[in-house]
């Protein structure tokens, strides 16, 4: 697939050099670049989904090396892992079931054994032999019991490539669900905004979130009166942006600096903010300066609410190795360089710098001091996170080695 290759070398290159960036662009090109390898991806006559997991796990350990900070890109890679296996789940049980029926109507035990002993096999793991394989064993011990399938023998092959065929027509047609719940998650989570925020209450948030602009204008649109409270989120002050957004769709709006928000939160009826992601036990790796919002809203009692789409969901820990919890930004965003260059010391060497700039991009909040998640499946608690990740991903991918 070298066409293939072209375009996963173009991914990795721009998540390299950090032209792109974001949890919700990262994961919708990454589930559009994999749903172009599954469509053109040779697959053999038995174990497909073998085959497109070994595939699907090569090119997600590149794009996951490229750039570990967007824990999104890890997240698809697994969700569409846990896809091919439950679709092979899925397609398996059916044939198996079939196979049941069958052998009950013929009354011959022999297969019915043998669907048995498939059956059993259906949650085994993918490792030689693997389901398909089961399917291919079950397939000739039928033929063995109806002698007139011998003379149809040249179906055979027919049937695998239609099982090939559905396999990854299955597969491409869950990840076009997948994508769409990407691009739609952020009008799925406004529509809980009504139930959540009530009549002239002030809101407290932090930089710029598009899930949160849609959440609060969600919000207004329901004939609701309330302020918003916008730290500026330095030093890229994104807050400003998102202040500037609100208020040209008619919410009352004001701008505090981040260290302002201790003076500020005895006003504010609740915090409701972005993330990056949220990890297993229900921490939420966030804007730099969340962790400070969230200890102020705990100290005042003041409900710490994240909006947040499924596909940030880790199933990772925060103390995993291949986590990287933060990420640095440029110490230019702080300082120019043509001021930095007044704070070296040539009398060492070329120069030393005497001014060190850290400039990190992100906060770890734990998950004691998040409230509620609000989530385009609905509202959770911190503790019920490792239950719905559960159903997203499977343990056997957790893990992805770092090759490249």
């Amino acid at each position: 697939m070298p066409e293939v290759q072209v375009l996963v070398n173009e991914i990795v290159s721009k998540l390299q050099k950090r032209k792109i960036e974001g949890a919700n662009v990262t994961a919708r090109l990454t589930a559009e670049l994999l749903r172009t390898v599954i469509s053109q991806q040779k697959v053999p006559p038995t174990n497909q989904a073998a085959a497109l997991i070994e595939v699907i796990r090569d090119i997600g350990e590149q794009l996951i090396a490229a750039n570990p900070s967007e824990l999104a890109v890890g997240n698809i890679v697994r969700r569409i892992l846990f896809i091919i296996r439950e679709v092979e789940l899925s397609f398996v049980t059916n044939t198996v079931e079939g196979l049941k029926l069958s052998s009950e109507d013929d009354d011959i035990d022999n297969c019915q054994v043998v669907s048995a002993g498939a059956a059993i096999s259906v949650r085994g793991h993918l490792h030689a032999p693997s389901l398909h394989a089961l399917l291919d064993r079950t397939t000739d011990t039928a033929t063995t019991c109806h002698p007139s399938a011998l003379r149809d023998g040249y179906t055979g092959q027919a049937e695998k490539n239609a099982r090939s065929s559905k396999l990854k027509r299955d597969v491409i047609e869950a990840v076009n669900e997948l994508i769409e719940d990407i691009n739609t998650c952020h009008e799925q989570i406004a529509d809980h905004a009504v139930e959540l925020i009530h009549q002239n209450e002030v809101i407290l948030t932090l930089g710029h979130s598009r899930t949160v602009m849609e959440f609060l204008c969600a919000a207004k649109e329901k004939k609701r009166s309330f302020r918003v409270y916008v730290a500026e989120g330095a030093p890229m002050y994104q807050g400003q942006l998102l202040a500037k957004e609100l208020v040209a769709r008619g919410l009352q709006s004001t701008v505090i600096t981040d260290s302002a928000v201790f003076a500020m939160i005895s006003r504010v009826n609740m915090v409701i903010v972005g993330v990056h992601a949220v990890m297993a036990n229900g921490g939420i790796i966030a804007p730099v300066g969340s962790n400070m919002v969230a200890l102020a809203a705990k100290k005042h009692g003041v409900p710490y609410v994240v909006v947040v789409g499924t596909h940030k969901l880790c199933p990772l820990y925060p103390n995993n190795p291949e986590v990287l919890l933060n990420n640095m930004r440029s110490p230019s965003e702080l300082l120019s360089f043509e001021e930095f260059s007044d704070f070296m010391d040539y009398r060492v060497g070329n120069g030393a710098p005497l001014l060190h700039v850290v400039n990190p991009l992100f906060d770890y909040v734990p998950p004691e001091l998040v409230n509620l998640f609000i989530t385009d499946l609905g509202g959770y608690s911190s503790s019920y996170i490792y239950n719905l990740i559960n159903d997203y991903y499977s343990a056997e991918d957790l893990i992805m080695q770092q090759k490249y």
